[in-house]
């Protein structure tokens, strides 16, 4: 079973593994090179390799709150198509790994998107006999009313061709995804747009962080006295800790995410507040802990 459990308070979070990758840097980042990755040596050996490639995982959160059970990002999915190749029509097993870990898609109360993007909404549905279905049918899926309202535009544009030639590939396989991964969901009547400080339960909440995406947000866990956020991609990987400039290929507004992603750093670093990256390998949370101006590192624990 590929899971691995903490808590923050009364609140138990379980990740599942969906897939792990390590790649180069240019896969994924702007303007980052090996040798940047080599330099950081507290990135080994759980978030780079020796030679400078970046470990990274695709994975989902169950977190398990005053009754509820609420998964959080639902990553890539099976059988869709997809332009990557590693994603493309996928056979995982992802659906028994969740079951595996206590959590058959039945029992879910709640399914929260950071961002609608193809590798946080996959799961949103499964292949039934040729139709899109539902994977948790008994859950309400929470999409945020400002990603919506971006994702919906752009759907709106692929399909007219009102895009510019030079972001069409990439918006075409965001109408693609929508009409897949978002809009069996509102055809069933299971989704609910949220403002981007919703409350989930009295101890999980989400908090702004756009920039990636216009309504991207993070989910923040507080119970006990305890203090726990879930990144979404903000960042996509501990290395931009140290150098929070680094901009991921797939930012929306690169200028935004930067300072997203310093603010977010300077806002729980040298607190005890268990980061979980939704993006990080194993052993996936820990602590920011600052190094000086504008750089920090990740130390695992948790």
């Amino acid at each position: 079973m590929n899971a691995r459990r903490w808590k923050v308070g009364e609140v138990r979070i379980t990740r599942v593994v969906e897939m792990e990758a390590t790649r180069t840097p240019e896969f994924g980042y702007r303007n980052h090179t090996t040798e940047d990755i080599v330099e950081q040596a507290w990135l080994r050996p759980h978030f780079a390799t020796d030679d400078g490639r970046l470990k990274s995982a695709i994975q989902a959160f169950v977190v398990e709150s005053q009754g509820k059970r609420i998964v959080i990002d639902t990553c890539v999915g099976n059988d869709k198509p997809r332009r990557n190749a590693a994603w493309n029509r996928m056979q995982g097993s992802f659906l028994a790994d969740l079951d595996a870990a206590g959590f058959p898609p039945d029992t879910i109360d709640t399914v929260l998107c950071t961002h609608l993007h193809v590798d946080h909404v996959g799961w949103n549905t499964r292949l039934h006999e040729g139709t899109w279905v539902p994977t948790f049918p008994n859950a309400r899926y929470l999409f945020g009313r400002a990603e919506w309202a971006h994702w919906s535009q752009e759907t709106i544009a692929a399909t007219a061709g009102e895009i510019p030639e030079s972001i069409a590939e990439n918006v075409i396989e965001t109408a693609a995804v929508n009409q897949d991964s978002v809009q069996p969901i509102i055809d069933a009547g299971l989704h609910e747009l949220v403002d981007s400080d919703h409350r989930v339960t009295n101890e999980i909440y989400l908090e702004p962080t756009p920039g990636h995406t216009p309504g991207h947000v993070s989910v923040v866990i507080e119970s006990a006295g305890k203090v726990g956020v879930i990144t979404g991609d903000l960042m996509h990987h501990p290395i931009q800790c140290a150098l929070p400039h680094v901009a991921s290929n797939f930012d929306h507004d690169v200028a935004r995410a930067r300072e997203t992603r310093r603010a977010f750093l300077r806002r729980y670093a040298n607190r005890p507040v268990l980061v979980f990256g939704t993006h990080f390998a194993d052993p996936t949370a820990g602590y920011f802990v600052s190094n000086g101006e504008d750089e920090w590192h990740l130390s695992v624990g948790g």
